[in-house]
């Protein structure tokens, strides 16, 4: 007996050939990404200093208690997975594993060798276009380098948990990895735009992200309100909702699953992934010559163009604020070419007036 997905005729994804990483990337992401790059042997550092807590641990743990998918085991999975790596032009597939869990999920793990985990739940509830979304979110992390700067971030957490007694030590540590959870955030936007570029189904992509936010059955859920949820969630409510927003995310790796689709919708308006499938997109033979300084200023800009564009309350009152600054400025720039205009410094004292 035939399934209708079976019976679904193929899709022709295009096969990006030699398609870089950074065409994909956030600019938040690849900023810090180039920064970290470019300075020399940092990955060899990071991998010794780290080295107790090398591929090996992490990769035992999962060959001890998942399943090792191949074409023997979960083969429509390894199919999916070959799939979206082709689209991408990755010609050596990571090792992936299946693991028990009722939650759709997904993760690139490791340093020297990074691995790709994901769920049961992920299996079961995805179909073909959206498991290619997932997979291809991953193999995005990794040919990003995401997988090991994310084992630090686990590592750090743990000890962060070990020193909560040494109060300095804690502080400093919570603020790196307060840091590195900001750089997270906008790398798993990157791997969501190298999900859709492996798929290239957009409502897959934006299915995915539903049936994270509320499970596998989609059939009493409409895209379109899921959308609307997103917008709510970015300008509604007040002052109160902001900061419950800050809570919310500061110590999260993840965006929001509304705030992914929406901003996932945006890349997608803009244009730049109609422009990579038409073959206009950075290949990898010229990473080399990726320049840090426009990395970095295109980062500030993403973050500018954000802080300016966000109907967030409390973003909206800060630009209030700095309107209001601005404002203040400009008139006593105003106020000190007047008095020039008329011979005076800015502090002079006014004539007296004249006696009645």
């Amino acid at each position: 007996m035939t399934t209708d997905e079976e019976n679904r005729p193929a899709r022709r994804r295009i096969t990006l050939t030699g398609i870089s990483s950074r065409a994909w990337e956030h600019p938040a992401d690849r900023g810090a990404l180039t920064a970290l790059r470019e300075l020399r042997g940092f990955d060899d550092v990071v991998k010794a200093f780290f080295g107790m807590w090398n591929d090996r641990g992490f990769r035992l743990q999962y060959l001890a208690g998942s399943i090792r998918v191949d074409h023997r085991q979960y083969p429509r999975v390894f199919q999916r997975f070959a799939e979206a790596a082709a689209t991408l032009d990755v010609a050596e597939l990571p090792e992936l594993y299946v693991t028990q869990s009722p939650m759709i999920n997904g993760q690139a793990i490791g340093m020297d060798k990074p691995f790709i985990v994901i769920t049961t739940a992920a299996v079961e509830k995805l179909d073909d276009e959206e498991l290619r979304a997932l997979l291809g979110h991953e193999i995005g992390h990794v040919r990003s380098g995401h997988a090991v700067y994310k084992t630090i971030m686990m590592i750090l957490t743990r000890w962060a948990a070990n020193v909560s007694w040494l109060p300095i030590g804690a502080i400093a540590l919570r603020a790196i990895i307060a840091a590195m959870y900001e750089w997270w955030r906008k790398a798993e936007l990157s791997a969501d735009r190298a999900g859709l570029l492996a798929g290239q189904d957009p409502a897959a992509s934006t299915r995915l992200l539903m049936k994270l936010a509320g499970g596998g059955d989609l059939s009493q859920i409409d895209t379109a309100a899921f959308l609307e949820q997103a917008a709510e969630y970015e300008g509604g409510g007040d002052l109160r909702d902001s900061i419950h927003k800050l809570g919310m995310t500061a110590w999260s790796s993840h965006p929001v699953p509304v705030a992914r689709a929406a901003e996932l919708r945006k890349w997608i308006d803009s244009g730049e992934y109609g422009r990579i499938l038409g073959g206009d997109y950075p290949r990898r033979d010229s990473d080399g010559n990726a320049s840090v300084t426009e990395d970095v200023k295109a980062a500030a800009d993403s973050y500018r163009q954000s802080f300016n564009d966000s109907q967030d309350p409390l973003v909206g009152l800060l630009r209030k604020l700095g309107d209001g600054a601005a404002d203040l400025a400009g008139s006593a720039a105003r106020g000190a070419r007047d008095w020039a205009a008329k011979g005076r410094r800015p502090d002079d004292e006014p004539p007296a007036p004249p006696a009645s």
